[in-house]
Parts: C-alpha cells; sequence; structure tokens
C-alpha cells in the first residue's frame, strides 16, 4: 500500500510537471478571466423523505440491482458538465457484499444530449476511464484519473443545450454496491451557436476481423478527435504492435495521417509497458509475447487534435510478428496479420450527429471468450500427489477454487503432482497459473517424465499472479501428470514453497489447427515454445 501511494504521489508530481509552460499558462490566465454562468452539482449525497441533504445520514451511495438502470444526473440546459467522479465496491468478495459485486466492464455508462434517442456517449464504465478487461489500474492523466485503482474521475468538458441525462446500466448478474458519485457542472444561459458536443463510442472485434483494418472511429460532420483508448487480448505468441494507425480526413480514399506502429502511436517506444503520463500510458499489461496476454493503452490528443471538416475514420491495423505454426510459409518475422481480441473507445467533439453506427453490445458480450481447459490444482491436496511437507488450499486473488499452497520444509523429496486428461487431439499450449511469493522456491517442471524447464524460479518480493507458458504441442488423447520438483531456492527467498491455482491447456488460433504443420511432430522429442 505503501509503494502504491509513492507512485501516485510521484505521478502527480510528473502531472504537475507537465502542466508547465504553455498549458499551466492557460489554466492560470483562465482562472483569473470572468466565468458566466452557475455552479451546480449532482450526486449520490443521502437525502431525506422531502429530498432535502440529510445532516443525520452518512448513507451517501446507492445500489444497483442486476438489470436496472441509476439515473445520475438528469438536468435541462444549457449548461456544461466539467467533472464526474465515481467509485463503487469492486468484484471481489467484500463484507458489504458477501458474494462480490459487479465489476466495471458490466457496467454500461451512457450520456443523452437533448432528449436525443441515441446516447452521445456509451462505453463500459471502466473502459471509458481507461481501465479495460475488468481489471482496476491506476490512471494518472490530464482528463482522466483513476487514483489508487478505484476513484473514477474524468475532466471531459461536455455541453449541452436543452437537457443532459447521465446513467449507468448494471448488466452484471451482481449488484453495483456502495455507488458513489459526484457531477459538477455549470448552468450557463446560452451556449456558442458552433459549440460541439462531446463524444464517446466503445465497439469490439473478437477477433479482429481478417483482411481488414480495426476501425475506431468512422463518422461525418464538423469536429476533431481527442483520445483513443485501444484494449488487445493476443491470440498468437509473440509481439502484436506492429500496427500503423491510419486516419482518413474529409472523405479521402487514402490516409493522410499514416503512423509507424501501434506503440509509436501511443507515443512509447520498442513496446509498450505499463505507465500512466498525462497524455498517453498504458495502465494495463501482464506480460510480454504471450498466447492470451492483454494490453491497454491510452492517447490523448489534448495538444494535438485531429481536426476534420466533413468526416473522419481512424482505423489500425493488426500486423505484428507471428510463430511460424501461423504463418503460411512457417517463418517468424514481424510483418502478419494477426487474429488477436480487439476494442476500444473513442473520443471526440462534433456538431450535429455523428454518423458512427458502432453500438457497445450487452455485458456477456463484452467478456472475453474463455480460451482455457483448466485443470485446478486443489485436488493435489492429496498425499499421494505431493511429496514432503504439508499442502492446503488457500483462497488467493480471483481463483475460483484457490491454489494449492505446498510447504515444504527444504528441497529434499519436495514435488507436486497435476494429473489431467486429453480428450482430443488438437494444438493447444501448456501453461501453469502461479503465485510468486517472498517465501517461494524453486522447481524443474516435467510433463510424463520430458523436463520442459530445468528451474522456474517462484521467488518476488511481494506476493502476486503470474503464468509461466511452457510448451506448444498436439497432445494425444489420453492420461498426462504435470510434475513440479523443488531443486531449491532464491537466495533472498525465505522457503521453498509453491502456490499452483491450475494446469492450462490454452487454446491456439483456429488457422493453427488448419495448416497443422506441427501435427505430427514428437514433442516428447523436441519439446517447443514460441514466442
Amino acid at each position: 500500500m505503501r509503494q502504491r501511494r509513492l507512485r501516485t504521489c510521484f505521478m502527480l508530481i510528473v502531472l504537475f510537471i507537465a502542466l508547465g509552460g504553455r498549458a499551466f499558462a492557460d489554466i492560470m490566465a483562465d482562472l483569473a478571466a470572468p466565468h458566466d454562468g452557475r455552479s451546480m452539482r449532482e450526486t449520490s449525497t443521502h437525502r431525506d423523505a422531502n429530498g432535502e441533504f440529510d445532516p443525520d445520514s452518512n448513507r451517501d451511495n446507492v445500489t444497483v440491482p442486476p438489470g436496472e438502470t441509476h439515473v445520475l444526473m438528469d438536468r435541462e440546459g444549457p449548461g456544461v458538465v466539467t467533472h464526474i467522479w465515481l467509485t463503487f465496491l469492486g468484484p471481489e468478495p467484500h463484507p458489504w457484499a458477501k458474494n462480490g459485486s459487479a465489476n466495471h466492464q458490466e457496467m454500461l455508462l451512457r450520456i443523452y444530449y437533448d432528449g436525443a434517442e441515441r446516447p452521445g456517449v456509451e462505453a463500459p464504465v471502466g473502459d471509458f476511464f481507461a481501465n479495460a478487461f475488468g481489471k482496476r489500474s491506476e490512471v494518472i492523466s490530464l482528463p482522466v484519473i483513476v487514483e489508487d485503482a478505484d476513484s473514477y474521475n474524468c475532466f471531459w468538458r461536455m455541453p449541452f443545450r436543452k437537457s443532459i441525462r447521465i446513467e449507468i446500466v448494471n448488466q452484471s448478474e451482481k449488484n453495483i454496491s456502495l455507488l458513489y458519485y459526484n457531477i459538477d457542472w455549470i448552468k450557463k444561459q446560452r451556449l456558442p451557436d458552433d459549440a460541439p458536443y462531446f463524444y464517446a463510442q466503445y465497439r469490439q472485434e473478437y477477433p479482429a476481423v481478417h483482411g481488414k483494418d480495426y476501425v475506431i472511429l468512422d463518422t461525418k460532420g464538423k469536429g476533431h478527435y481527442v483520445g483513443t483508448v485501444l484494449s488487445v487480448r493476443t491470440r498468437s505468441p509473440s509481439w502484436f504492435g506492429e500496427g500503423d494507425e491510419k486516419i482518413y480526413i474529409d472523405g479521402e480514399e487514402k490516409p493522410s495521417i499514416w503512423g509507424t506502429g501501434t506503440e509509436d502511436y501511443f507515443l512509447s517506444a520498442w513496446g509498450l509497458q505499463t505507465t500512466s503520463t498525462p497524455y498517453f500510458g498504458t495502465p494495463y499489461f501482464d506480460q510480454w509475447g504471450i498466447v492470451g496476454g492483454h494490453t491497454s493503452a491510452y492517447r490523448w490528443h489534448l495538444n494535438d487534435p485531429l481536426v476534420f471538416n466533413t468526416g473522419i475514420r481512424v482505423t489500425i491495423e493488426h500486423f505484428g510478428w507471428i510463430s511460424p505454426d501461423e504463418n503460411p510459409e512457417q517463418k517468424s518475422n514481424s510483418w502478419n496479420e494477426r487474429e488477436d481480441d480487439y476494442s476500444s473507445v473513442a473520443y471526440w467533439y462534433q456538431t450535429g450527429t455523428p454518423t458512427f453506427t458502432a453500438r457497445a453490445p450487452r455485458a456477456s458480450e463484452r467478456r472475453l471468450p474463455n480460451l482455457d481447459t483448466i485443470f485446478y490444482a486443489t485436488p493435489s491436496t492429496d498425499a499421494s500427489l505431493h511429496g514432503e511437507g504439508s499442502a492446503h488450499i488457500q483462497q488467493l486473488f480471483d481463483y475460483t477454487e484457490g491454489q494449492l499452497l505446498y510447504q515444504p520444509e527444504n528441497a529434499d523429496g519436495a514435488w507436486v503432482e497435476i494429473p489431467f486428461e486429453v480428450n482430443e487431439k488438437e494444438p493447444v499450449r501448456l501453461l501453469l497459473n502461479m503465485t510468486r511469493s517472498y517465501d517461494f522456491g524453486k522447481y524443474k517442471v516435467s510433463l510424463n517424465g520430458v523436463t520442459l524447464a530445468d528451474e522456474l524460479d517462484f521467488y518476488h518480493e511481494t506476493t502476486d499472479n503470474r503464468e509461466y507458458h511452457l510448451l506448444d504441442f498436439w497432445p494425444e488423447s489420453g492420461q498426462y501428470r504435470l510434475r513440479l520438483e523443488c531443486v531449491g531456492k532464491n537466495d533472498r527467498s525465505s522457503g521453498y514453497y509453491l502456490g499452483i491455482e491450475s494446469v492450462r491447456l490454452r487454446e491456439r488460433r483456429p488457422r493453427v489447427k488448419e495448416w497443422a504443420f506441427d501435427r505430427d511432430k514428437d514433442w516428447k522429442k523436441n519439446p517447443i515454445l514460441y514466442n
């Protein structure tokens, strides 16, 4: 917790430094200029039976049951929303929500302007605040701040003329628990005739469509594009992000704005890693180059908005490195069309009504498809499946069945086995879903007696979760036994323990099965893991 607070303070200092020069001067100058209108606030603050604020109650939150919609704001204009703050319980079990709560991917934010039937803003709450995959991540940027991964703030200006309605739809099977909110806005006498509306729209492709660039926004009209959140779940090994952004302005047939790579568009270089800055960041990045890795990045065009007069089309290629068993020429190179799972939120200002036809699907369809056949390790508490030392089930993280915590006193005679069965010969990746910790040891890994890793070090200074990918193969139907055998410990570790949630067989892309380059290779003689 202390490290997280220090990191937050550091990022806030970076943010303040980034506001130096012209941007900071503009903000300060605006404060010294006259402001018209009257400040207002919509809030979850508790009210009594007469609708008055209740000084005798601290019950300043609401619960939104499954399938219901809660209206946060419904006001007449003209006006401008200047700030939205939300918080709510996370999805994990809590004393006030023993069975857990909805996660923010299952909550749909909608904002309607001037009585329109279609929302001007439509995105999952998490994705709108640059928090994808239902994961809570810290964001320290100018228009969006998610402090400590649970305080959701945005400072996008949202003008409206006749009216505005802001609502959250609970598309989960669980409650939205302890929803608190404040929405700050300024009531105006009038808005300029040419004042544009703020729009944000979510869309997805699971997977990205073969032969077509992924479309983030496509609208006709006049306006300026101000931001992107892009989230990718990889379905192939290696680096996914060689694809260029291609942006078409005012109906042009060939894009006049053409980038140099996905990480370059997000203002990084040589890949992406977890970071958060005022104008760009990668709030969530789990593991480099694996099948099933998650990356989510944001890019705010605050000083460099993309201006269009008759329309804009924002796209990005889904190209990258790929493994030989997915390449028609059985080669690995940097320029292959990949079929990863993509989702995005586009942010823009526009006068009039957008023509973008994308709509957010329901939460069940937004959830990424499961790729894994899972064999939980918890049955290995049985004495016949582990060596010297105790073994018990421990509830940790979001592990469905908990984890097997094995606690040998030393390396001698310390081992664990997880048996599993394969019913069909098809291409899969074998991996372990593991815990790392400060008192964990080093283990050799084998499958049916074939060594896959001489030594995996499960030591980490803090307790966390990590996948270990071991083998790409076509297993024959039958019985298998994965064995982890202790071979020592890291000098910094205080023990030889082991924490394992599951052995997993992860589905490979359908083209791996279709082309079947490795179908008849003997994995026992030559184990392969594509990187």
